[in-house]
């Protein structure tokens, strides 16, 4: 079935940075293109938010990519990196993402979820249940969780047109 995507829905994005940064530069060696996520995302609807997730490093080098993505129009929420004792570091946004898109799922009529984080499969189930919003997914196929796929109303494979979606 396909899915429809007309001028008056009302879209929320959210896109796990990290996850989206990780695939890109282990598996294609570049970066991601989140001015052309944010227009596919889109697809001519209504945006009413635009969310992106991302850490802070030691070194602070994300900076002037955060500052990028707030001319694109998305709005950032960064969060330290946890670093644990014997080296081992971390840097999780999935509660946040899950939480802030559970919040704002009855204002929406579309949620669109770029990651390939099978983690989330249960959240697009809820917002389909629970808000009746249109749930859509946008990832690299290479790495994202079959399980996810299944869970959403629609799938766009960043890998289907790497010149277009990566830097």
């Amino acid at each position: 079935m396909a899915t429809i995507k007309h001028k008056d829905q009302r879209v929320g994005i959210f896109i796990d940075v990290p996850n989206l940064y990780h695939t890109a530069r282990n598996i294609y060696q570049a970066k991601v293109n989140f001015k052309e996520i944010l227009r596919t995302a889109t697809a001519g609807r209504k945006l009413i938010r635009a969310l992106a997730y991302s850490i802070k490093t030691e070194g602070g080098e994300e900076q002037a990519f955060l500052e990028a993505l707030v001319k694109i129009g998305i709005e950032t929420k960064v969060k330290d990196l946890q670093i644990f004792p014997g080296g081992m570091k971390k840097g999780d946004w999935d509660v946040g993402l899950a939480v802030d898109a559970i919040k704002m799922g009855e204002k929406l009529d579309a949620v669109i979820l770029v990651t390939g984080d099978g983690d989330f499969a249960p959240l697009a189930e809820y917002l389909k249940t629970r808000y009746g919003c249109q749930v859509e997914l946008i990832a690299f196929g290479r790495s994202c969780s079959n399980h996810l796929k299944e869970a959403v109303d629609d799938f766009i494979d960043l890998g289907q047109d790497l010149k277009k979606y990566l830097i």
